[in-house]
């Protein structure tokens, strides 16, 4: 048997909060960042009557996605930049 201290979970998003952030994302672009307090600002702005507890996870979700896009993009420069030197 398993105990707490032998595995991790993650965090689930659900596929509300995800079909909502995908949705803003597409249709807002220009309006997130990789900040959550704007992002957040942001959510509360293009939903109204949404609870906070799903604004706050929208924003996260935002946040974080746009973070790995960020770092992935960034990682693959710096491996073009090796191979361009390599060359």
């Amino acid at each position: 048997m398993l105990t707490s201290e032998e595995y991790y979970l993650g965090k689930v998003k659900t596929d509300q909060i995800k079909k909502l952030g995908k949705e803003l994302m597409a249709r807002f672009p220009s309006k997130f960042n990789t900040n959550f307090d704007e992002n957040k600002k942001s959510v509360d702005d293009l939903t109204k009557g949404a609870t906070t507890r799903v604004r706050n996870q929208t924003a996260g979700y935002i946040t974080r996605t746009l973070a790995l896009a960020q770092a992935s993009s960034a990682a693959e420069s710096e491996m073009e930049d090796s191979e361009e030197i390599a060359e």
